[in-house]
């Protein structure tokens, strides 16, 4: 399908999100600068993140945008956006963007990513990103062109990982680039899902997959759990480490009663990198009453061990710079410090715009595991480059 018809939405979990939402008269004191943000997808997530660059005072809600009519009305309703700039369909991202916005957060399906920030990059507009950033390799090579592009034009593009902004996360990567493990000699890490994404029969058209998470059990719109959900972790060890494997193979099954989408719901990945360091990673999606909070890596050197985890308590133990901290609400704290630098980022000028290179790399990690796991061999990432497999939507029945 050409790029001009790709889709833009949010889930119908909006409504449970916007009851947390704050009214303007609710606000409190908010700086000189003002910048004025559309939101492209206004479910649950996008509803709640809404409300936090609310309360950093420093944004005025603009215009919103979601393929359904009724998510679009009813967060703008709640925070008094103008009835003129509460748009949807198919096309309603690019009449957001030209409403007068100066940025815009894109947080709506991972499919439409791509071409929803290269449209706003290219309209001299500041992006804000949700994870995950592409689906296939062409997309993510595609948001690492756009975010060299904002560079160029002096615009902002952060990408919204909240991991690595962590201070006890901040103190322990310093450690192990300052050589705290000794030699690294491999990696254990875990993106465990804490239930199955719902799954219900295909209908006519993509239009019913686009509710209440569904998506997720389509790869072509999600990318699969290992791009959607374990991509927190997997970001996380980009940045600790600072490059990306070279190579992948693996393993992946479906095992739920009834698929419908083709996720695959358990898969094993085994990494290796150019100087021997070898990486296994573990995902599921079933409803087997695993741990909520599994999104963990160990790091093995000779000298001494590290944890690294999307909360609770992260270490060192061995070695000469033994560490612990314990890491806060960081689904919600990381979300607000990446909603602060983006405010600073835009008026100070800074636009190296280094989060995205950072996502691209782990995206293309995250995309070489799928791709090994799910073709069960051996695949290098300059193959899996090259290959430049693109996944497809079919919209034919979609509202313009």
């Amino acid at each position: 399908m050409p790029l001009t018809r790709r889709l833009f939405l949010g889930s119908t979990l909006a409504a449970s999100a916007l009851a947390t939402l704050p009214t303007r008269a609710e606000e409190p004191a908010k700086p000189a600068r003002k910048i004025k943000v559309g939101f492209i997808g206004c479910g649950g997530r996008g509803a709640w993140l809404a409300g936090l660059f609310l309360k950093h005072g420093g944004y005025e809600l603009h215009a919103v945008a979601d393929y359904f009519p009724n998510v679009a009305a009813n967060i703008g309703g709640k925070l008094q956006v103008d009835k003129a700039r509460c748009f949807s369909g198919l096309d309603g991202y690019k009449k957001l963007i030209e409403s007068g916005v100066e940025a815009v957060v894109v947080i709506d399906v991972p499919y439409f990513y791509p071409e929803q920030a290269r449209t706003a990059i290219e309209a001299g507009k500041h992006v804000y990103m949700a994870k995950p950033i592409a689906v296939d390799v062409p997309g993510t090579l595609l948001v690492g062109e756009t975010g060299k592009l904002a560079t160029q034009k002096q615009l902002c593009f952060l990408i919204d990982y909240q991991l690595p902004t962590d201070p006890v996360v901040i103190e322990l990567g310093q450690r192990v680039r300052e050589g705290a493990l000794g030699r690294l000699g491999h990696i254990a890490s875990f993106g465990m899902g804490w239930h199955a994404w719902p799954d219900p029969p295909l209908e006519k058209t993509i239009e019913s997959r686009l509710r209440q998470q569904i998506w997720l059990s389509d790869t072509a719109l999600s990318g699969d759990t290992i791009v959607s959900y374990d991509i927190h972790i997997i970001d996380g060890l980009m940045w600790l480490l600072g490059r990306r494997p070279t190579a992948a193979c693996g393993r992946a099954r479906t095992m739920r009663p009834q698929p419908h989408g083709d996720r695959t719901d358990i898969a094993t990945v085994l990494y290796e990198f150019d100087d021997g360091l070898i990486w296994t990673h573990v995902t599921q999606a079933l409803d087997n009453e695993f741990d909520v909070t599994t999104l963990s890596a160990s790091v093995f050197g000779d000298a001494a061990t590290a944890r690294l985890q999307y909360s609770g308590k992260i270490f060192i133990r061995g070695g000469k710079q033994s560490y612990a901290g314990q890491i806060g609400s960081i689904y919600n704290e990381g979300a607000e410090r990446n909603i602060a630098a983006f405010h600073r980022n835009i008026c100070e000028g800074h636009f190296e715009n280094a989060s995205v290179q950072r996502a691209v790399d782990g995206h293309l990690t995250a995309i070489l595991g799928r791709e090994a796991a799910a073709r069960r061999k051996f695949i290098t990432l300059d193959e899996l480059i090259k290959e430049n497999k693109q996944l497809t939507v079919d919209l034919s029945g979609l509202k313009a």
